[in-house]
């Protein structure tokens, strides 16, 4: 595998052990488990764009991310309800006057579960 793709999936990957670790906790982290969980899916999208040699700017944007891969492999389209639950996890939850739920921690954590697991399986993981 591509050395920079394969740090992608290592960096994705510890994203989403932190996710899990903060979401199974007594009290729960809401804000930063949906942080954890949108980081994890921005990073395996650039794995796979990275691992097919497409070119991608520097964005936080899932959803620019998922439409370049989806050039790749058009079944990643089906990833999209699931990438618009994490869309405004990047930076919106990290300022005063936002906090997500646990339902939004939830809902967060079982979307990027579902674009992990079709992600690897395309990268063969």
């Amino acid at each position: 595998m591509n050395p920079l793709a394969a740090e992608w999936i290592a960096k994705a990957e510890a994203d989403y052990a932190g996710a899990s670790g903060l979401n199974r906790r007594k009290r729960p982290l809401p804000d930063l488990v949906c942080f954890h969980c949108q980081q994890c899916a921005e990073k395996y999208l650039k794995a796979f764009l990275q691992k097919s040699s497409v070119a991608f700017p520097k964005t936080h944007v899932l959803v620019d991310l998922l439409n370049l891969a989806s050039t790749v492999n058009a079944k990643l389209t089906s990833l999209n309800p699931m990438v618009l639950v994490l869309e405004d996890f990047a930076v919106k939850f990290r300022y005063p006057g936002f906090d997500a739920t646990t339902a939004q921690a939830r809902a967060a954590m079982k979307a990027i579960r579902r674009i992990r697991r079709a992600i690897r399986k395309l990268l063969g993981l």
